[in-house]
């Protein structure tokens, strides 16, 4: 019992207990306790609260063997902290805020998206808006391109002003009239009489220079674009749900029946053809085939 205790003694005196540390079977150094090492590993490893980080993990978890070495070998725990955090994986998450499902924006909280959703809301009022927030995670830092509130904010303005702008557009049977086809002077109402005409009036004159260019309220197709006795030159654009829209007296036509045009599209140009006493814009506006008063969605 003696002599083994002398052993034992003898080899404590010329080594010393550690823990060989290995990553996928390769050695990487000693530590010389284990718990403590493991609560560093924990420390300075796996709780890294860096900005956008959501959790951190091991590519491989370190393995550990109970080693008698030398007393002049040194254990080297720093060095493998290091080389466990190289083997980390970290990933990041952010919030990806879309109007519409277009002009997205992000930020780095669900709290910042909240607010940034908030703001953008009080800007465009009661419409049918659709604001989404999404949660993105990602283990590519290059891909976090977040931006404070504000910011973010200024990046979805110009299509929450276009939203906005759309909203309060004068609509008939949910046809938005996004375009004044010409700027004049009003010089004959909706239904009045008038010793030229053999009945109400069933439009809107505009007067204005001959040439002057002539704009379709809302996107739509041309459905005539002839001489019709006495509209004179006459443009018809079919918009949908029953709206059709008339342009007549026109000087020239550039539109073709078939034609797709988009609100604002140029589509003939001012002149006094037909039964007219100088240069101006006949504009009607039917709803199922009957004339209704344009003057209750344009020149207001």
């Amino acid at each position: 019992m003696l002599g083994f205790i002398l052993i034992i003694a003898i080899v404590l005196i010329k080594y010393k207990p550690t823990y060989a540390v290995s990553l996928s079977g390769e050695a990487v150094g000693y530590v010389e306790d284990k718990s403590e090492f493991e609560e560093a590993v924990d420390k300075q490893v796996m709780q890294y609260t860096g900005k956008n980080v959501d959790s951190v993990s091991l590519n491989v978890e370190p393995s550990y063997e109970f080693k008698l070495v030398n007393r002049t070998e040194n254990t080297n725990e720093e060095e493998i902290i290091i080389a466990l955090q190289e083997e980390t994986k970290i990933t990041y998450k952010y919030y990806e805020v879309a109007l519409n499902d277009t002009k997205k924006t992000y930020v780095d909280t669900q709290e910042d998206a909240e607010n940034l959703v908030s703001q953008v809301k009080t800007e465009l009022g009661d419409t049918k808006a659709k604001i989404d927030i999404k949660e993105i995670k990602t283990e590519n830092l290059e891909e976090v391109k977040t931006q404070n509130v504000d910011i973010a904010k200024a990046n979805l303005m110009p299509e929450v002003e276009e939203i906005v702008e759309e909203n309060s557009l004068p609509q008939i049977n949910g046809i938005k009239l996004a375009v004044t086809p010409v700027s004049g002077k009003i010089t004959s109402r909706y239904g009045v009489s008038s010793r030229i005409r053999s009945s109400n009036h069933t439009g809107l004159d505009i007067a204005c220079s001959s040439g002057t260019p002539i704009k379709v309220v809302s996107s739509g197709t041309v459905t005539f674009a002839s001489y019709k006795g006495s509209y004179g030159n006459l443009v018809k654009v079919e918009h949908g749900n029953g709206v059709e829209t008339w342009y007549a007296h026109c000087s020239k036509i550039y539109a073709k029946v078939g034609q797709k045009v988009s609100a604002g599209d140029v589509i003939s140009a001012v002149g006094s053809t037909g039964n007219s006493t100088g240069p101006h814009l006949h504009l009607e506006i039917r709803l199922n085939g009957n004339t209704v008063n344009p003057q209750k969605y344009l020149y207001n």
